[in-house]
């Protein structure tokens, strides 16, 4: 059964966008699996909070979800995914990261139609594309820096390398059916009614096989084992997906392949903040160099060390922008870095300090002003 995915995150039925970004931000950090090397138990965890966040950060699913519960995500990407889906856990068709045209189209291959048009489902299998697939990852705020290269194993129907796909013995193409003419149905009238039924003939697949493949009967698929490689770009963002044209399931009877879809999920950064293309980083300066002016030392994500000149009289909070030095854009350019002023108070002085601050402060206290 999947997990209501407002428990995972703990947060109420009505929680905001923000609300539900924060809470899963804290929980994805908690169980990460850098975090938890070989704990099961935080593994699992990290797979419920993932899911949950796909669920509520969208709104199409968010409605599914408070509509129809786990219904709107049956057989997905979830544990109980069922035998029908090739991946096991988070894998199977669109699952837990359908949209709504997905959830209507796996509804109307319910009844035998395929997506919007034709018939599908059992009886059209011939003629119906292959499985789209999908895969969640995880990768951190420096890999979606300098873009990174994923390894997907999974297992899935691909193509019959006997038959090519065709499921003829001979590995040609089978000609068509000689009664539907190879669209997979005929029609009949019902009264007023013309109603399109899949081919006796054929059972739906618009071809005649007379000798079928001895290594996948005839249906011009098999299941095996494979490796994708993934290839991420750098900037991508939180929550991108990323498709695979034609690296789905292989469609039976040498039907088209369907896609393969990445969701790409990125860790917060315990230095760094992300917004849009721009980076946030929280940096001590001495009092003295807040008040004086100078220059202070930060190291960017791609671990090169900056300089960056603090103007006199800078105050806790302020931010200092330093252009270029973000995440690259789409465009082929980068963000902008900002520093956030932070100032950490010294626990021990000694008395020359402790007599220089009480000079400072008195000198201060007369002209009746603040530190600052």
């Amino acid at each position: 059964m999947n997990k209501n995915p407002y428990e995972v995150l703990g947060v109420a039925r009505d929680a905001t966008d923000a609300d539900i970004k924060k809470a899963y931000h804290k929980l994805v950090m908690k169980y990460h699996p850098d975090k938890n090397p070989g704990d099961k138990s935080a593994e699992e965890k990290f797979k419920e909070v993932n899911n949950a966040f796909d669920i509520l950060k969208d709104p199409q699913k968010r409605a599914a979800y408070d509509r129809f519960g786990d219904a709107a995500f049956a057989g997905g990407n979830s544990a109980s995914a069922g035998a029908g889906n090739p991946f096991g856990n988070g894998f199977g068709g669109f699952g837990g990261g359908a949209g709504m045209d997905d959830i209507l189209r796996e509804a109307m291959r319910g009844f035998g139609f395929d997506g919007f048009g034709g018939f599908g489902g059992a009886h059209n299998a011939g003629v119906q594309r292959g499985r789209d697939l999908l895969d969640t990852i995880t990768i951190s705020l420096r890999d979606a820096y300098f873009g990174t290269t994923h390894t997907v194993k999974f297992s899935s129907n691909v193509a019959c390398d006997k038959c090519n796909g065709n499921g003829t013995d001979d590995g040609k193409p089978a000609p068509n059916c000689s009664r539907c003419g190879g669209s997979g149905y005929v029609h009949a009238r019902q009264g007023f009614f013309a109603v399109e039924t899949p081919c006796p003939e054929c059972n739906g697949t618009g071809h005649k096989i007379s000798k079928k493949c001895s290594k996948c009967d005839g249906t011009g698929v098999q299941h095996k084992q494979r490796t994708l490689e993934v290839k991420i770009p750098a900037g991508i963002m939180d929550g991108a997906r990323l498709r695979l044209p034609g690296q789905g399931e292989a469609g039976m009877f040498g039907a088209d392949a369907g896609d393969f879809y990445i969701d790409v999920r990125v860790t917060p950064d315990d230095k760094f903040e992300r917004d849009g293309n721009d980076l946030i980083v929280k940096v001590d300066v001495p009092f003295t160099t807040l008040a004086l002016g100078g220059n202070i030392d930060v190291k960017t994500i791609d671990d090169k060390e900056l300089s960056v000149k603090v103007p006199s009289g800078t105050q806790i909070g302020s931010r200092l922008r330093v252009r270029g030095k973000g995440m690259p854009n789409s465009r082929g350019g980068f963000g902008d870095m900002y520093i956030e002023i932070m100032m950490s108070v010294p626990t021990k002085l000694t008395e020359k300090q402790k007599k220089a601050l009480e000079e400072f402060a008195g000198a201060k206290s007369s002209k009746k002003s603040g530190w600052f």
